[in-house]
């Protein structure tokens, strides 16, 4: 597990190290996973689980050292040595890109680099390679192996909401410009609506950001968690209920995978294969 990995802080302030990087992942939809940053400079305010789990493992000390994210230096060296191991690369199906960190963190060019050549070697390994990110999917990507898949995580198309819940994420307008760049490019093509808010957050209509997503080949829909202001809106119940419904409607319509977060909603859904 990584969260029992040894890890130490470099004289530049900005870098770690670490003795592994591909790691099982417990995460619902996931399988193999790498996270080669340790923290987020998006900020979002939700506050994410990510941080929440680095701060209970003391991997950070609080939200102001979390959105100063720190690379692990020797990425690139475990990556080569792990993928040598064939006993582990057999248990592999496909590698996500990342689950507490974001590979393609906005106005981070040292991170979008070092993602596109983790992303380069695990494909160079017959490895296919998922990504999620709320930065700018780079268009290089489409270079790289016809078996990746690419998604971006949307909530609104409000930018003055993303300028108060996530500041240093990327504009919403260009994270579905690069989605769709790369859906053109023969890419499948994924969003992740979560965690979505209610309605004392913001005023949104679910079908407005639907509408926007009609290229992708799935849509993973999931509730808001960790924030005491959701049991605040006393129909949150229903309102996620009614929410995942218009998801799973509108998927059904438009012939859209879909996967409903465990938890979301109290009716039971079947997954689209």
């Amino acid at each position: 597990m990584i969260f029992l990995e040894a890890f130490q802080r470099m004289n530049n302030m900005d870098q770690i190290v670490r003795k592994t990087l591909l790691y099982k992942t417990d995460v619902e939809y996931g399988y193999y996973t790498i996270n080669h940053v340790l923290g987020c400079s998006h900020g979002c305010m939700y506050p994410c689980y990510a941080m929440l789990m680095s701060m209970r493992f003391g991997k950070v000390k609080n939200y102001e050292s979390w959105i100063k994210p720190c690379v692990v230096s020797n990425a690139l060296e475990l990556l080569d040595k792990e993928l040598q191991n064939e006993k582990l690369v057999s248990k592999i199906k496909e590698v996500h890109l990342c689950f507490t960190t974001d590979p393609f963190m906005y106005n981070r060019d040292d991170i979008r680099d070092m993602s596109l050549e983790i992303i380069k070697r695990l494909n160079l390994a017959k490895l296919k390679c998922t990504a999620l990110t709320k930065g700018i999917l780079p268009i290089e990507l489409a270079s790289l192996s016809k078996e990746n898949e690419y998604g971006i995580t949307l909530i609104s198309l409000d930018e003055s909401f993303r300028q108060k819940i996530e500041s240093g994420s990327a504009p919403y307008k260009d994270r579905i410009d690069a989605l769709k760049d790369l859906h053109d490019s023969s890419f499948k093509t994924w969003v992740s609506i979560e965690p979505y808010p209610t309605p004392n957050f913001i005023e949104q209509n679910i079908n407005e950001i639907l509408e926007s997503l009609q290229f992708v080949d799935k849509i993973i829909f999931g509730r808001l968690n960790y924030n005491s202001k959701v049991c605040e809106y006393k129909d949150y119940r229903n309102f996620f209920n009614r929410t995942a419904q218009q998801v799973i409607e509108f998927c059904d319509k438009h012939n859209i995978k879909y996967h409903i977060k465990n938890g979301t909603i109290t009716d039971s859904v079947q997954i689209k294969q």
